[in-house]
């Protein structure tokens, strides 16, 4: 995959971003971390600026994002998890990764629209639960500018300041993105935990 997305960056410079960006967000596994960081290193080799690829990689953020949040308010999370239960393998995605979103948004409300955008697969499924909760449109785009802004910038810089090493930050990235889904595996898990425990106190207090 990673060959055939620095092949239509190269054929394609600031469009092929957007694009590669746009679709990053409506297909997660797609890495967002070499795009970036490949954009980053593209500016050290061609006519592309870090600018460039910052503000161009942040719109297709933002398009794909507000197509997710299109689908969020037009689906149920229940129809959203039976579609991925049967187009997982095709999407790449599990009825958890859903899950872990709503969790993520419950928890946080708008402000998780900002911090998903830096937490990897989170960042691009945030968007779901914001559009089933009928997040105000205006604050949403705000948020996630913003949250896609950071991370934008900061992979492209690492990228620009890597030159050709810049595949080495993806495989620390990689690091990154496991430890971030054991976390919130764990978040699930003790979340679970405590509502079963306080069904059970509730229960016997009965």
């Amino acid at each position: 995959m990673e060959q055939w997305i620095t092949e239509i960056m190269d054929a394609y410079g600031y469009l092929g971003i957007l694009l590669l960006i746009a679709l990053e967000n409506l297909f997660p596994p797609i890495p967002s971390e070499v795009i970036l960081t490949f954009g980053g290193f593209m500016t050290t080799t061609t006519d592309l600026t870090i600018w460039g690829v910052i503000l161009f990689a942040t719109a297709g953020s933002v398009i794909g994002a507000i197509c997710l949040y299109g689908i969020g308010r037009l689906l149920s999370a229940e129809r959203l998890e039976s579609i991925v239960v049967r187009y997982g393998k095709v999407l790449r995605l599990k009825p958890e990764d859903i899950q872990k979103a709503q969790a993520w948004f419950d928890k946080y409300g708008a402000w998780a629209v900002f911090l998903g955008r830096l937490i990897p697969l989170v960042r691009s499924l945030i968007s779901i639960p914001a559009g089933s909760a009928k997040m105000n449109l205006l604050p949403f785009f705000i948020l996630t500018t913003i949250g896609s802004l950071i991370w934008n910038i900061a992979l492209v810089y690492v990228g620009a300041a890597v030159g050709s090493s810049w595949d080495t930050i993806v495989h620390y990235m990689d690091i990154y993105s496991n430890i971030v889904y054991v976390l919130l595996a764990m978040c699930m898990a003790a979340i679970g935990f405590l509502y079963i425990r306080k069904r059970l106190v509730k229960n016997n207090g009965h």
